[in-house]
């Protein structure tokens, strides 16, 4: 029982998903001593889901191996192809079967707000009752922990990051290494492949208008709206604010300056094609910039966000490159990066 207890106090002392998810596991295999322990959320669209490795353990691994935050999307494995972690997803029930000479059980992983991915145990023997017990109370208590990060990280209109936690992603994003996933070894971690960090800030147009026009109850409806198109515009593992007002933010790996416009083109054009209601036709601002080597949260927010100014001054409802504007003199680049200021 001390050792249980121990865990979990393990698992309530942290504020990273990410260590959250490798202490889960990590408890799991000094708990069960199974031959292996995995986390695996679903991600993509609805119809088209993949799993992505949150975080595994075998036997004689010290450290957990997990996919990384830019795993190529079409490498993932289908969601289909793991079919008893399908059916735990589906019924919020565990789910158990064997895999060669193994047992595996697996535990649906749910939110307040839906079921997000499985905890997949493999034993040499099935789980008895007890053992099943322990693991399905040791969930609640991470699936409320994780209940109390979403109210502390995420905006409560519209479920994107909040702006609070920015400064701490950008720095994580801006010094991994992306890696490809290998579909023939679950878990490991590929060779890097080239890109770039790209932010853009996303402002609606005469967003005051909507909220004199139509009140602001209206206004909170266009806002949760634009969340859902933003959703559907980036990828999975693209990371998502709302900094307040009509103010978004969006941090992505592209391979070149292109890429990322196109990725906030296509929100841009999905936008001005939606019909809202009660509203009609709303338009967004977008300006971004390529993350630069000891960059801080706030110089590359501010290059963006100047090109966001622009695109207000110059017609609104564009995509503008900050870079662009400076070596077509339009801009002066005066931006701090890490104890050296640009000029």
């Amino acid at each position: 029982m001390s050792e249980l207890i121990d865990h979990l106090a393990d698992l309530t002392g942290f504020r990273d998903r990410d260590v959250l998810d490798v202490t889960l596991v990590g408890a799991m295999k000094d708990l069960l001593r199974p031959a292996s322990v995995a986390i695996y959320r679903s991600v993509g669209e609805i119809g088209a889901q993949r799993w992505l490795t949150r975080a595994r353990l075998t036997q004689h691994e010290p450290v957990a191996a997990a996919d990384s935050a830019w795993a190529e999307f079409d490498l993932l494995p289908a969601l289909e192809s793991h079919p008893l972690r399908q059916g735990a997803m589906a019924t919020q029930e565990p789910m158990h079967g064997t895999v060669g000479n193994s047992h595996v059980t697996v535990f649906p992983l749910a939110t307040d707000r839906d079921v997000v991915g499985v905890l997949e145990i493999e034993t040499a023997a099935p789980l008895d009752h007890a053992a099943r017990r322990m693991v399905c109370s040791v969930l609640r208590i991470y699936r409320n922990f994780q209940g109390l990060l979403d109210y502390s990280e995420r905006d409560t209109l519209t479920g994107l990051l909040n702006r609070k936690t920015y400064d701490e992603a950008f720095l994580k994003v801006s010094g991994e290494s992306p890696a490809a996933y290998d579909p023939q070894d679950d878990g490991r971690r590929l060779s890097t492949h080239a890109g770039g960090i790209w932010l853009g800030v996303i402002d609606i147009d005469h967003f005051k208008r909507v909220n004199d026009n139509h009140g602001h109850l209206i206004g909170d409806e266009v806002l949760l709206l634009l969340s859902r198109l933003m959703r559907g515009s980036f990828r999975f593992h693209d990371r998502l604010y709302r900094f307040g007002g009509e103010e978004f933010v969006v941090l992505m790996r592209c391979v070149s300056e292109q890429d990322a416009a196109n990725a906030l083109e296509r929100l841009r054009s999905h936008t001005e094609s939606y019909n809202f209601p009660q509203v009609g036709r709303i338009t967004v601002s977008i300006g971004f910039t390529q993350v630069r080597p000891g960059d801080t949260p706030n110089g590359a927010f501010e290059r963006a966000d100047k090109a966001v100014y622009y695109a207000k001054e110059h017609g609104r409802n564009q995509v503008v490159s900050h870079a662009d504007l400076v070596a077509r003199g339009v801009l002066t680049d005066s931006t701090k990066t890490g104890d050296v200021e640009l000029f």
